[in-house]
């Protein structure tokens, strides 16, 4: 049983050796890569080590309990902690996403229900600012376009997370937020204490790790510069400091006017740009492979959604993993990680079938 282990601790034995080297940390991307490659492998090695001595002490009790019948009620416990050791390597061995180890830009959009849309995409800004900070995360806000009545039209932050291992990655957990938010409320503008129903949606790109990993041609880059402005299209700068990039082999388009810099916001914009390419690529060569992602949704409209956020009820549903909760106010404070959990389980499931049905 898990033949596939072997390698695996070879492999373990030669990133010990790489790490030891001091040529390695000459190379930052070089060092990170195979430090997160070291965590990944080295938690399959403990799940293993856990695993073979269970299996060794099961078969000792049993041989012990042949001779002494005292012995044997040591056995059924053996078997449950076996059983459940089993099935963590088991998941540990599923192949993971290569980019879990990555920093996420998250990008919120305001979609039906206007003024209340936007309002709840200022929401969703604020529920996963708290949820990165829970988590130890950094984050730093790109880029932002106010409504006139508060919240936005449009926010882009980035994410930065400080471990090597992926499991504790920022994509890890936050790919699966991806697609359409929907909410039911009262909203602040409505006279009449009707609930309303309105949409925001979410995208996230796994961020680069360093400029070179994807190759961009500046030719290929249409630079505008503008002067930023404010809700309701007022100016807020007086020099030409916003900036807009179109990459014309894919037609990409980010724009950016955070900053007061033209600099910062042209550092900004290709940030966010190599990201985009980098999401567009994987996407390419995965339909390719007829493995194309489905769990984003590009569009904002209500009828395509993820996940609902019933305020008079206090209800938060995730439409793809059945999960619910009676405790919305909680979630939009950050306490999201129970429903980040029931996505990672339900795709762990999901590989595990695929799997099986492979080996079939």
């Amino acid at each position: 049983m898990f033949e596939s282990v072997a390698p695996l601790l070879a492999e373990h034995e030669q990133l010990q050796e790489q790490l030891g080297d001091p040529a390695l940390h000459a190379d930052a991307a070089r060092a990170k890569r195979v430090n997160r490659r070291y965590a990944e492998v080295s938690r399959i090695v403990a799940a293993h080590a856990t695993w073979q001595e269970l299996t060794d002490d099961l078969a000792a009790a049993r041989d012990l309990a042949a001779e002494d019948e005292s012995f044997a009620e040591e056995i059924p416990e053996l078997e449950e902690r076996l059983a459940a050791a089993q099935e963590r390597l088991r998941r540990l061995l599923i192949p993971r996403d290569p980019d879990d180890g990555r920093d996420v830009i998250m990008e919120i959009k305001a979609g039906e229900g206007g003024a209340e849309s936007a309002l709840f995409a200022g929401d969703l800004l604020r529920m996963y600012l708290h949820y990165a900070e829970s988590k130890g995360w950094k984050t730093e806000l790109l880029d932002r376009t106010e409504s006139d009545l508060g919240g936005y039209k449009d926010v882009q932050v980035a994410i930065k997370g400080g471990s090597s291992d992926p499991a504790q990655g920022v994509w890890a957990h936050l790919k699966y937020e991806g697609g359409v938010h929907r909410v039911q409320r009262v909203p602040a503008t409505e006279s009449q204490g009707r609930i309303h129903t309105s949409a925001a949606g979410v995208l996230v790109f796994p961020e680069v790790d360093e400029p070179e990993e994807v190759a961009i041609n500046q030719n290929d880059l249409k630079i505008d510069v503008f002067r930023s402005s404010g809700p309701g299209g007022q100016s807020v700068n007086t020099t030409d400091s916003a900036v807009r990039i179109t990459h014309l082999p894919t037609g990409i388009v980010v724009s950016m006017q955070n900053e007061k810099s033209q600099l910062q916001n042209r550092e900004a914009a290709m940030r966010v740009l190599r990201a985009r390419i980098l999401a567009a690529q994987q996407e390419a060569a995965e339909a390719e492979a007829s493995a194309a992602r489905k769990s984003q949704i590009r569009t904002v409209d209500r009828s395509e959604r993820i996940r609902t956020y019933n305020f008079p009820e206090n209800r938060i549903a995730d439409h793809r993993t059945g999960y619910k909760a009676y405790n919305l106010d909680q979630v939009m404070d950050g306490a999201l990680e129970p429903i980040v959990q029931s996505a990672i389980t339900a795709d762990e499931e999901a590989r595990l079938a695929a799997l099986a049905t492979t080996d079939a």
